[in-house]
C-alpha cells in the first residue's frame, strides 16, 4: 500500500477525532479548547486530503532513478504506411495498436520533485503517456490519417497537467517537456523504449 495512503488515513483519522474532541470542548463551553482542536484537526485533515491527492496523482507513475526500460514494443508494417504495434510496459500490460505512418512515435510525463519533497520519499517519476503513429513529410503530417492511443489510465488528478497550470506548485515539483522518441519503421522490429531523468530513447531491443 502506498505510504500517502496510510498517511492520509492516519492524518483524517486523527483529525476527525480532534474534530469531534473541539465539538464537544464546544458544547461544555470550553472555547480555548475549541479553537485550539478545531484548527488542528482541520490542519491534519487537510494534510491528509493532500496526502490523498497526491496518491491518487501518482498511481501509474514509476520511481526513476537510473536508465530503464519503460516498454518493449513489436512492431510490424502491414501496409504502405500502416503499422502494427504492440506496446509491453515495465508493470506487464500489453496493448496492441494500428498505427498509420512512416514511424512509430511515444512520449512521457516526467516529474521531477524538488529537495523539499525528496524529505517524503518523493522522487523523479515517470509514466508513458501515448503512442502514435508519424510521417516523414510533412504535407501528410498536416493532411493524412492521424492515429495516436494513450498508454496510461485517466485520473481524476493528473499532477502533470496540475503542474502546467498552477505556478504555486512550483517549489513541489517540475514537469518536463517534450519527452518523445520516434523511430522509423520499414521491417518488423523489436523495439526498447528507453527512460532516464534527460528523457526518452527507442532503439532496437537486439542492439548491444
Amino acid at each position: 500500500m502506498s505510504p500517502f495512503v496510510l498517511a492520509a488515513a492516519g492524518f483524517a483519522g486523527f483529525g476527525i477525532i480532534l474534530l469531534v474532541a473541539g465539538a464537544m470542548a464546544l458544547f461544555r463551553w470550553r472555547p480555548m479548547s475549541f479553537l485550539l482542536r478545531t484548527l488542528l484537526g482541520l490542519l491534519l485533515v487537510s494534510l491528509g486530503l493532500l496526502s490523498s491527492a497526491i496518491a491518487i496523482g501518482m498511481q501509474g507513475y514509476q520511481a526513476l532513478t537510473k536508465e530503464e526500460v519503460a516498454a518493449r514494443i513489436a512492431v510490424r508494417p502491414v501496409g504502405p504506411q500502416k503499422l502494427i504495434a504492440t506496446v509491453t510496459q515495465a508493470d506487464g500490460r500489453s496493448q496492441t495498436f494500428d498505427l498509420a505512418g512512416d514511424q512509430i512515435y511515444v512520449d512521457a510525463h516526467i516529474i521531477k520533485w524538488k529537495p523539499i519533497a525528496n524529505l517524503i520519499g518523493l522522487h523523479t517519476a515517470y509514466e508513458l503517456d501515448r503512442v502514435g503513429g508519424r510521417y516523414q513529410a510533412i504535407e501528410q503530417e498536416r493532411s493524412a490519417p492521424r492515429t495516436i492511443y494513450l498508454l496510461r489510465d485517466e485520473r481524476p488528478i493528473e499532477l502533470f497537467q496540475l503542474r502546467q497550470r498552477y505556478s504555486f506548485l512550483a517549489p513541489l515539483y517540475d514537469t518536463q517537456y517534450g519527452s518523445a522518441t520516434f523511430v522509423e519503421v520499414k521491417e518488423p522490429a523489436e523495439l526498447e523504449v528507453r527512460v532516464s531523468t534527460s528523457g526518452l530513447l527507442m532503439r532496437d531491443a537486439k542492439a548491444p
